[in-house]
């Protein structure tokens, strides 16, 4: 989706790279370019991924230092990578859907709000949150099974933690077939429906508030250019690639931000669900019942534990994401349409409003 502007002199112009739009991309060359870079980035964060799941299952509130520490002292530096092959033979197919959906969804809601008669600013953050919330439905498909496989064997072995089983895996394929034996395939996708509930709002909010992030940070480069430009020392922007990947970066730190403190809860929830035993009842536990446990371990404050590594883990993760998709996207780009799209769209802000009249 590209949005372009209309040009005004009283406004201060900011010149960025051209949006790259789906019907722009070679499709072979995306999924395949964007599953070796993003197996990369998910190697790179995966024991993030680890001592955020670890401080979820501990019956006790231990600081992400000490769960780092125990894990390199009991199980190595292998400890922190436990399940990584199955999540990675996961996050492949759950990328290209989460890909797919996202940019098709972004391309036609994008054009549609705009038709609708919303302005552009809103019509991208509408765009943006949307696209996240149906990315996020497709990628849990294949999502929740590697979820529930690879945590249970993040959680295998470690100390202080509720996650108790008597049932000892020997890499993924064996949980996988352990889990359908017991519990038959409704096993694999257990917390299927909570992960719908955290992770569809969670990147519906992600992509809202970077976009809105994004603008706002735009925004004020574009006031202090506008000063620039009255005292006669500049005339417009023309921002180097180093300069827009800095600025991707910080709205998607900010946005990952606000992100994990309105869905950690759910993420806490979601992951005892996915990891816990099945109770002396023969039913896994409930939403509710694990919700009651936290609240008896540590009152409304447990269901934040694992915080500080899940908003690391997501910041890091969202600006390596977000650069790396730019990168991925121009990467992708057939020939003939990087040429047409090598203009660089004009960003314009009107201060005399304080409102941003176009969007990229």
């Amino acid at each position: 989706m590209s949005l372009s502007t209309a040009e005004d002199d009283s406004a201060s112009e900011i010149h960025l790279p051209a949006d790259i739009g789906w019907e722009m991309l070679d499709k072979s060359k995306f999924f395949f370019l964007g599953a070796a870079l993003f197996s990369g980035v998910s190697a790179t964060l995966y024991p993030i991924v680890v001592l955020k799941t670890r401080q979820q299952v501990s019956a006790n509130q231990i600081s992400c230092l000490n769960t780092a520490f125990s894990i390199m002292r009991h199980e190595g530096l292998r400890g922190f990578y436990k399940g990584f092959g199955t999540s990675l033979m996961g996050t492949i197919p759950a990328r290209a859907l989460y890909m797919a959906a996202l940019e098709v969804t972004k391309s036609n809601v994008g054009t549609a709000t705009v038709k609708l008669g919303f302005s552009e600013a809103t019509a991208a953050t509408i765009a943006n949150a949307a696209a996240g919330l149906s990315a996020a439905m497709a990628a849990q498909l294949v999502w929740t099974p590697v979820d529930v496989v690879s945590q249970r064997l993040m959680v295998q072995g470690g100390k202080n933690s509720t996650a108790t089983s008597t049932v000892r895996y020997n890499g993924g394929i064996d949980v996988f077939q352990k889990i359908i034996h017991r519990d038959g395939l409704r096993g694999i996708y257990r917390g299927f429906g909570i992960s719908i509930l955290t992770y569809a709002p969670s990147n519906a909010v992600w992509w809202g508030s970077y976009s809105v992030a994004h603008r706002l940070i735009w925004g004020g480069i574009g006031c202090y250019c506008c000063k620039k430009e009255e005292s006669g020392e500049t005339s417009g922007l023309r921002p180097d690639s180093k300069a827009v990947v800095a600025v991707q970066g910080l709205s998607a730190a900010m946005a990952s931000g606000f992100s994990a403190l309105v869905t950690t809860p759910l993420d806490t929830i979601k992951t005892r669900l996915q990891v816990l035993d099945i109770e002396g009842n023969g039913r896994p536990p409930t939403v509710a019942q694990i919700l009651k446990n936290l609240v008896k371990e540590g009152g409304l404050g447990a269901c934040y534990r694992g915080l500080g590594p899940r908003w690391v883990s997501m910041s890091m993760s969202a600006i390596t994401m977000i650069t790396t998709y730019e990168f991925l996207k121009r990467l992708s780009t057939k020939s003939h349409e990087l040429k047409c799209s090598s203009v660089n769209s004009v960003l314009n802000f009107n201060f005399m409003t304080g409102s941003g009249s176009g969007w990229f």
